[in-house]
């Protein structure tokens, strides 16, 4: 997601046959199983390989290499939700949802990608447009043929804003993942805050709470948070119960609020 807007302030803008639907909308958002997963990145790698090789390209170590480096983009220590975590939970949702997508290997690359460039100072979709640069390159020099390439490209381009047509199915499930973590039980969601919080250190408090409100409320205004109908009727609920309680505890002044912190732009 694009984390920082212009004015420099936040804007948190195998398919399972056998699962039924409830099964499926309980799929973990923090991505904690799949991290577990991970242990010394074998495992999230392993699923990168099979990811790449579906798309069209041949195998062989330079597969693991690539998995390797972006897992290593993923660490970097200036990151507190845009990690390993937030990649495993991503991709855990294009799993159970797989069968929703035309080609969900394209997707699962997508999900890689789409935050393999994060800087928190950035601004607009600065992180996005540098991340789809380096899925293009990195992709191409894999093999994967020229069309999947430019489709994984315009994936991860998708998840600065989230606005996808209604006949993009692969685009829908991209961003439906990546906003997963807006439905997550309370605790959850607040973790997530803080942790947004956390990565934008260097914006003052006065500004965040106001572009953060902005943000929040722009998403509560939007037609649908989530675009396939299952998680719709199971994930919009909840997400918004937990932006409309961020953005209450956002517009409430601190105690030691200033003037200029206490009054939200609008």
């Amino acid at each position: 997601m694009t984390e920082l807007d212009d004015a420099g302030v936040p804007d948190p803008h195998d398919d399972r046959a056998a699962e039924t639907d409830d099964d499926r909308a309980a799929v973990p958002h923090d991505g904690r199983g799949a991290e577990a997963d991970d242990g010394r990145g074998a495992g999230l790698v392993a699923r990168w390989r099979a990811a790449v090789r579906g798309a069209g390209a041949p195998d062989g170590p330079a597969l693991t290499r690539a998995g390797q480096e972006l897992l290593a983009r993923w660490r970097e220590p200036h990151r507190r939700y845009h990690t390993v975590r937030h990649l495993a939970a991503v991709l855990d949702v294009v799993d159970a949802y797989a069968g929703c997508a035309g080609r969900p290997d394209l997707v699962r690359l997508a999900a890689w990608c789409h935050d393999a460039v994060y800087d928190p100072r950035a601004a607009g979709d600065a992180n996005e447009r540098a991340s789809a640069d380096l899925a293009e390159g990195l992709l191409t020099g894999l093999g994967v043929p020229a069309a999947a390439v430019a489709e994984v490209r315009r994936l991860v381009l998708l998840t600065a804003g989230h606005a996808v047509a209604a006949d993009d199915r692969d685009g829908a499930l991209l961003c439906d993942a990546d906003l997963a973590v807006l439905a997550g039980p309370p605790e959850e969601y607040d973790r997530y805050a803080a942790a947004i919080r956390r990565e934008y250190a260097h914006v003052p408090d006065g500004d965040f709470r106001r572009g953060r409100a902005r943000v929040l409320h722009s998403l509560l205004s939007l037609p649908t948070l989530y675009r396939h109908p299952h998680l719709q009727t199971h994930w919009t609920p909840q997400a918004h119960a937990n932006l409309t309680r961020e953005l209450t505890t956002l517009t409430t002044p601190p105690p030691d609020a200033t003037p200029s912190d206490a009054t939200p732009s609008s």
